[in-house]
Protein backbone atom coordinates (compact mmCIF):
# COMPACT_ATOMS: atom_id res chain seq x y z
CA UNK A 1 0.00 0.00 0.00
CA UNK A 2 1.25 3.37 -0.90
CA UNK A 3 0.92 6.03 1.14
CA UNK A 4 -1.16 9.21 0.12
CA UNK A 5 1.15 11.71 1.50
CA UNK A 6 5.18 11.32 1.87
CA UNK A 7 5.50 13.73 4.44
CA UNK A 8 4.24 13.29 7.89
CA UNK A 9 2.73 15.85 9.69
CA UNK A 10 4.38 15.94 13.21
CA UNK A 11 2.43 16.73 16.49
CA UNK A 12 4.02 19.59 17.07
CA UNK A 13 4.96 22.88 15.61
CA UNK A 14 7.79 23.93 14.44
CA UNK A 15 9.14 27.68 14.19
CA UNK A 16 6.73 30.69 14.61
CA UNK A 17 4.27 28.11 14.72
CA UNK A 18 4.36 26.90 11.39
CA UNK A 19 3.74 22.87 10.70
CA UNK A 20 6.89 20.80 11.23
CA UNK A 21 6.86 17.56 8.57
CA UNK A 22 8.96 14.75 8.39
CA UNK A 23 9.97 12.93 5.78
CA UNK A 24 11.05 9.09 5.72
CA UNK A 25 9.63 6.23 4.71
CA UNK A 26 10.89 4.27 7.81
CA UNK A 27 7.91 4.25 10.48
CA UNK A 28 9.88 2.68 12.83
CA UNK A 29 12.93 5.38 13.05
CA UNK A 30 13.20 7.06 16.11
CA UNK A 31 11.26 10.72 14.81
CA UNK A 32 8.35 8.80 13.58
CA UNK A 33 8.21 7.16 17.03
CA UNK A 34 8.71 9.99 18.97
CA UNK A 35 5.86 11.51 16.78
CA UNK A 36 3.61 8.66 17.79
CA UNK A 37 4.50 8.88 21.16
CA UNK A 38 3.39 12.31 21.32
CA UNK A 39 0.28 12.08 19.42
CA UNK A 40 -1.07 9.72 21.83
CA UNK A 41 0.31 11.33 25.26
CA UNK A 42 -1.80 14.09 22.99
CA UNK A 43 -5.22 12.64 22.62
CA UNK A 44 -4.71 11.45 26.23
CA UNK A 45 -4.24 14.52 27.69
CA UNK A 46 -8.05 15.56 25.71
CA UNK A 47 -9.68 12.85 26.84
CA UNK A 48 -8.83 13.59 30.34
CA UNK A 49 -9.74 16.93 30.01
CA UNK A 50 -13.17 16.07 28.26
CA UNK A 51 -13.97 14.75 31.57
CA UNK A 52 -12.99 17.64 33.66
CA UNK A 53 -14.86 20.02 30.96
CA UNK A 54 -17.86 17.83 31.36
CA UNK A 55 -17.13 18.02 35.32
CA UNK A 56 -16.92 21.66 35.02
CA UNK A 57 -19.89 22.48 32.93
CA UNK A 58 -22.17 20.18 35.60
CA UNK A 59 -21.18 22.58 38.33
CA UNK A 60 -23.61 25.83 38.26
CA UNK A 61 -20.81 27.69 40.41
CA UNK A 62 -18.34 27.32 38.26
CA UNK A 63 -17.17 30.91 38.09
CA UNK A 64 -16.09 32.78 34.51
CA UNK A 65 -11.97 32.65 35.13
CA UNK A 66 -12.37 28.97 35.33
CA UNK A 67 -14.91 28.56 32.35
CA UNK A 68 -12.62 31.00 30.29
CA UNK A 69 -9.24 28.75 31.11
CA UNK A 70 -11.43 25.34 30.35
CA UNK A 71 -12.21 26.99 26.97
CA UNK A 72 -8.87 28.25 26.16
CA UNK A 73 -7.22 24.11 27.02
CA UNK A 74 -10.38 23.17 24.91
CA UNK A 75 -9.07 25.21 22.03
CA UNK A 76 -5.14 23.81 22.56
CA UNK A 77 -6.65 19.87 22.74
CA UNK A 78 -8.87 20.48 19.76
CA UNK A 79 -6.23 22.07 17.89
CA UNK A 80 -4.11 19.31 19.13
CA UNK A 81 -6.69 16.59 17.47
CA UNK A 82 -7.38 18.13 14.70
CA UNK A 83 -3.08 17.67 13.93
CA UNK A 84 -3.34 14.45 14.58
CA UNK A 85 -6.23 13.65 12.54
CA UNK A 86 -4.78 15.79 9.59
CA UNK A 87 -1.57 13.11 10.30
CA UNK A 88 -2.84 9.85 10.23
CA UNK A 89 -5.55 10.76 7.33
CA UNK A 90 -2.44 11.84 5.12
CA UNK A 91 -0.78 8.65 5.83
CA UNK A 92 -3.88 6.36 5.19
CA UNK A 93 -3.38 4.33 1.93
CA UNK A 94 -5.16 5.84 -1.09
CA UNK A 95 -8.16 3.45 -2.28
CA UNK A 96 -6.81 3.19 -5.61
CA UNK A 97 -3.30 1.99 -3.94
CA UNK A 98 -5.39 -0.14 -1.64
CA UNK A 99 -7.15 -2.33 -4.40
CA UNK A 100 -4.26 -2.07 -6.90
CA UNK A 101 -6.43 -1.77 -9.77
CA UNK A 102 -6.86 1.73 -10.25
CA UNK A 103 -10.51 1.62 -10.98
CA UNK A 104 -11.69 1.97 -7.30
CA UNK A 105 -13.40 -0.70 -4.86
CA UNK A 106 -14.75 -3.55 -6.85
CA UNK A 107 -18.72 -4.89 -5.98
CA UNK A 108 -20.74 -7.15 -6.69
CA UNK A 109 -23.93 -6.77 -8.68
CA UNK A 110 -25.63 -8.01 -6.00
CA UNK A 111 -25.05 -4.92 -4.24
CA UNK A 112 -27.01 -2.99 -6.13
CA UNK A 113 -30.50 -5.18 -5.52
Amino acid sequence: MTPHNELRLLPWPGPEGKPCFLSTDDTGGLLSRLADEAEAAQLDASAELLEHATDVLADEEADTEELRLLTRDLATALGDALRVAVSRGHRLPTLNAAHGSGEGPQLPAAAFG
